[in-house]
């Protein structure tokens, strides 16, 4: 007998059916998630050197801030942490949702996050106002200018990129990548969270108890 009908089915058996597989896999499974995470870290490393950079500037300094400068007011920092924390809880909704592929719930949520960006980029021109030290002012004005100038570049990076998705999870066309896009979208408005909280001790609370 021939061998050709077994190497035929051999090789049948080694061809691997693709086509049932979902077009994008969620979490570590995405290479967006990893590419996220790069950000994540890289940006991490950026705030880490911002706020090293501060408490050197401290320890060159008898008195913090320098020239009888008052801390910045807390009514408007506090305001913001208060609202980026509460924001965490849509946003962890439209990434429950997304996984779900669960559109209705997605676009629900990701109108609200969109609401919390906004609301809170609003408030972070008020903070800038009341900062009571200029960018031009001395090394103490200029670190704490560029670090609020820093993350509001991460907020207003999130906010335009919730708002892309909301318009595409509504206007379409629907394809299950998108929310795997919001999947990721939603971990990294995590990172933009609680990169706030060292932040927010930095500038509101250090010139105050160091």
């Amino acid at each position: 007998m021939s061998p050709e009908p077994a190497v035929h089915t051999l090789r049948e058996r080694k061809v691997l059916d693709v086509s049932m597989l979902a077009p994008g896999g969620f979490g570590y499974r995405s290479l967006m998630w990893w590419g996220t995470l790069g950000i994540v870290l890289i940006e991490g490393t950026m705030f880490a050197l911002v706020i090293g950079a501060y408490f050197y500037l401290r320890s060159r300094n008898a008195y913090w801030p320098p020239q009888n400068i008052a801390p910045p007011d807390l009514t408007w920092g506090t305001l913001n942490l208060f609202l980026l924390l509460a924001s965490a809880v849509p946003n962890e909704l439209a990434k429950k949702a997304a996984e779900k592929i669960d559109l209705r719930a997605v676009r629900i949520w990701l109108v609200v996050c969109l609401a919390f960006g906004v609301g809170f980029n609003v408030i972070r021109a008020v903070e800038f106002l009341h900062l009571n030290v200029t960018f031009s002012n001395d090394a103490y004005g200029s670190v704490v200018w560029t670090l609020l100038a820093l993350h509001t570049v991460h907020i207003a990076t999130d906010v335009v990129d919730t708002g892309v998705l909301t318009a595409l999870m509504f206007k379409g066309p629907i394809e299950e990548k998108r929310f795997v896009d919001v999947e990721e979208n939603a971990v990294y408005w995590y990172f933009v969270v609680f990169t706030w909280l060292p932040i927010y001790g930095v500038i509101y609370w250090a010139p105050r108890i160091i």
